[in-house]
């Protein structure tokens, strides 16, 4: 992020107290009545569309009915079997494009069954007694290495322990939870939620952590299929992609590494922001670099996307909480270059099939550019075939490498979501386990 003597990017615009009520839960979870109340409006139905749209294939209409009976710690269960990580899940999921849209009362109403909120009543009943719902399996004498402690290693690394295999993982940062600890809006998690999942994950035992192994000269593919029985590899995408302007702008940042120094703040009121801010790109990045810039007391804050509003990646939910935050979404402008103070948009339109410039030019004033164009693969070993800029796998996440799995987000197939990869690292457990006491 900007240094904090960038000019006009400065922290403590509003205090910490006006900080911490504006970075409240965007949701505010559900009492045991409310939660009863909302259980009630499911149907339960027999082909259950929900379930089939969840990443994870939760059992949507079994959990709701174990809660609507009383029962909240039974639903969480059911979640866990499916999601490990199901309360961040509740959290963070795009529920509205995934068993929320599918919901039947959705497709009848226009108002789903409040299914992330429920699960969320459910798993916090569970996790806040401190209790883990499996126990392990006898020892298997076999060893796994995980590489990348995020949703798709944590969860591949969880159900491995549960088959009675010890699990080494290793990840590059000081602190595990990958995406979810460094990568998503504060008010979404508020307080330390990822650590305190990752405890409770950890619980089962069977699963070492070390922080600050990366990939490389060190910790190599090759050395650690010479040490374990089998490796998967939860990479993430660590590289960003950066806007090559003309001019220089003191203000300009990559909105994930912005992201993440927000994430690992206190108070957050040493997080410079602008008074006025643009952040390019279209996707669920560039919502959440918008929102809190605005919740960190900017004045102007405007999201530049290139092409028109059907096209954006964010959905049209997040789109609806990025206004009524009071951020401007413009359309078809494409960033051009950079001044002191300012950035320059290019109107865009759609000719035949392709994107064009129509001669039309915005300046904006802009103390801080947050860029938010995609990220990509990085430190990958080279020995593993690609596709489409990532690893490439087959079946349960199988690489071109045999004894070496791969999932989430660096892999290729599957959307770029936490509930994905929790999914991808959990099946792909499941192939390593079969694989190692026997199978093909």
């Amino acid at each position: 992020m900007p240094a904090l003597s960038t000019p006009g990017v400065t922290p403590g615009r509003l205090s910490a107290d006006e900080i911490a009520e504006r970075f409240g839960d965007l949701h505010p979870p559900y009492d045991a009545h409310e939660a009863h109340v909302a259980a009630a409006r499911c149907y339960f139905c027999h082909d259950a569309p929900c379930m089939h749209a969840c990443p994870t294939e939760i059992d949507i209409p079994l959990f709701i009915r174990q809660i609507a009976t009383g029962t909240p710690e039974a639903a969480a269960r059911t979640i866990f079997t499916q999601n490990i990580l199901g309360g961040i899940c509740a959290r963070v999921c795009p529920t509205e494009n995934l068993c929320e849209e599918a919901c039947v009362r959705e497709k009848a109403e226009g108002a789903p069954v409040q299914i992330g909120r429920l699960q969320r009543y459910a798993t916090d009943t569970l996790q806040g007694q401190g209790v883990h719902p499996f126990t392990r399996a006898p020892e298997t004498g076999k060893r796994i290495a995980v590489v990348g402690a995020g949703p798709a290693g944590l969860a591949c690394a969880h159900r491995l322990a549960m088959h009675g295999h010890r699990v080494e993982v290793f990840d590059h940062k000081p602190r595990g939870g990958g995406l979810n600890e460094y990568g998503i809006a504060a008010y979404k998690a508020p307080g330390d939620f990822a650590q305190a999942e990752l405890d409770w994950l950890l619980s089962i035992g069977g699963i070492s952590v070390d922080y600050g192994q990366a990939l490389g000269a060190e910790l190599t593919l090759t050395g650690l299929q010479e040490q374990f029985d089998a490796v998967f590899l939860g990479l993430g995408l660590a590289g960003v992609n950066a806007l090559a302007l003309d001019g220089d702008h003191e203000g300009l940042a990559d909105a994930v590494g912005w992201i993440a120094a927000l994430r690992q703040s206190g108070d957050k009121s040493d997080i410079g922001v602008g008074r006025d801010v643009v952040v390019i790109g279209g996707g669920m990045t560039a919502v959440d670099a918008a929102v809190q810039t605005r919740l960190l007391g900017a004045e102007t804050v405007t999201i530049a996307y290139r092409r028109d509003k059907a096209a954006m990646a964010a959905s049209e939910y997040e789109q609806d909480l990025a206004t009524s935050k009071g951020v401007r979404l413009l359309f078809n402008a494409a960033p051009k270059a950079l001044g002191p103070g300012t950035i320059t948009l290019a109107r865009t339109e759609t000719k035949d099939g392709k994107l064009v410039e129509t001669g039309e030019e915005i300046v904006l004033g802009a103390e801080q550019v947050l860029v938010a164009i995609g990220q990509t693969l990085s430190g990958a070993p080279k020995v593993l075939d690609l596709a489409s800029g990532k690893i490439a796998v087959s079946g349960a996440g199988r690489t071109s490498v045999p004894g070496v799995w791969a999932g989430g987000d660096c892999a290729s197939g599957g959307d770029d979501l936490t509930v994905t990869a929790v999914a991808e690292g959990r099946d792909a457990a499941e192939d390593i386990h079969v694989t190692l006491i026997g199978g093909d």
